[in-house]
């Protein structure tokens, strides 16, 4: 059975020409989102995605802008707010040593070299210069761990582990 990946979720329309706003949920946005490429959209009432193809893609504000082969006016896209846009599997590709999937980081159980477990990774958030995960701690607090070598000693994604050297202040 074919696992499928979220890669974002089209909240609106925009203009009158068939764009969409999507909120991106990919690591890979100009990898994803690229002319030419097949993505599924996934709507509740529907028992089968929907594939299309990638016609444009631009950023503006906080969203991407996305436009599909085929679908040319607001009224062609109006059915698609709400829904998931989503690849397979099979179109996940290789990745360099040191990067991962979300899917890949979100659940694994976060301890420091002590041996001391601080929680789950429930998010990832991409403000800028580095990803920082979201670890959710047994007390139900969140605490937020930067993505860079001083601080992620290893990740181990087939054990879902992950070993972090905190820095002065970050878990307190």
């Amino acid at each position: 059975m074919e696992r499928w990946f979220n890669v974002g979720k089209i909240v609106n329309t925009h203009g009158i020409r068939g764009e969409v706003r999507v909120i991106s949920r990919t690591d890979f946005p100009e990898k994803r989102y690229k002319k030419g490429n097949k993505l599924y959209i996934f709507r509740e009432r529907d028992n089968e995605p929907i594939e299309v193809t990638v016609k444009s893609h631009r950023v503006h504000k906080s969203f991407d802008l996305l436009s599909f082969e085929g679908y040319d006016s607001i009224n062609e896209v109006e059915p698609f707010k709400g829904a998931m846009l989503k690849v397979p599997e099979s179109q996940l590709g290789e990745l360099d040593e040191g990067e991962y999937y979300f899917h890949e980081i979100i659940g694994c159980t976060v301890v420091t070299e002590g041996g001391e477990t601080i929680g789950a990774v429930t998010e990832i958030l991409t403000p800028g210069a580095n990803d920082v995960w979201v670890v959710r701690r047994e007390d139900g607090s969140d605490v937020l761990i930067p993505y860079i070598e001083e601080v992620v000693i290893h990740v181990d994604p087939e054990q879902k582990t992950i070993v972090i050297r905190p820095m002065e202040g970050l878990l307190a």
